[in-house]
């Protein structure tokens, strides 16, 4: 009779003893890793500051280039990031390998760059970004890379009383004469504050204001480009 009681209360103590096992083994579960970020890719074609003579001519207006890049680390898929330096108009266009065919306008200027994604994680890494000419039929002499890198930089802010705005020029056939700079306190700026070889040009600046300005290359040949709107706050 003694036996029989002690039955019970061993079956209960087994179980309590079971059922607290497993939460021990829950909460010793480790954390997943971390996703590691994508790093940034390098480009290969079309190159920087090129005419880009390869390709599918589809039309006199059209053909197809191959873009291609490395492949990155920690990366699951790209983003080609390109942008019509005429019409300052811009595409994004998916790849999930290191190369995508894209039709262009011929003689056309563009800019591209492509960004490295990875499945998991909200971080991103993005190439440099480079420059070329599409080849068109016939073109002798192109006009002049609208110009770009400013300073300052987009967005920035400076001090009043005298500031120097420097940009950067290209040109393929290298006969860029002259610089244009229009600078206002309204967008589009409209008004020229005067010509210039040099990629700068000294300007005086009044506190709390915010101005916009761009500039037009001018070649020997009298083809010329219009860069993007430029803007800065002074304090």
């Amino acid at each position: 009779m003694n036996a029989a009681k002690y039955i019970p209360a061993i079956l209960v103590m087994s179980l309590l003893s079971a059922c607290g096992g497993g939460g021990d083994d829950g909460q010793n579960n480790p954390e997943p890793d971390p996703i590691p970020a994508p790093s940034a890719t390098t480009l290969i074609f079309p190159e920087n500051n090129s005419e880009c003579t390869e390709g599918t001519v589809l039309s006199d207006a059209e053909s197809e280039v191959t873009f291609r890049w490395n492949s990155s680390e920690n990366t699951d898929s790209y983003t080609i990031k390109l942008r019509d330096l005429d019409t300052d108009t811009s595409q994004e266009l998916q790849a999930q390998s290191n190369e995508l065919q894209i039709r262009l306008n011929r003689g056309t200027p563009y800019s591209w760059s492509v960004v490295s994604k990875a499945n998991g994680t909200t971080e991103t890494a993005e190439s440099a970004s480079w420059k070329f000419y599409n080849a068109g039929p016939g073109i002798e002499n192109y006009s002049p890379f609208p110009a770009d890198n400013p300073t300052p930089k987009i967005g920035a802010s400076v001090t009043a009383g005298t500031i120097t705005l420097t940009w950067e020029g290209n040109d393929l056939d290298g006969d860029i004469i002259s610089y244009e700079v229009y600078l206002q306190t309204s967008n589009p700026p409209e008004t020229s504050i005067g010509d210039t070889t040099e990629s700068t040009i000294d300007i005086e600046v009044n506190s709390n204001t915010v101005y916009y300005w761009r500039v037009i290359t001018t070649d020997a040949m009298g083809n010329s480009s219009r860069s993007a709107v430029f803007q800065f706050r002074v304090n």
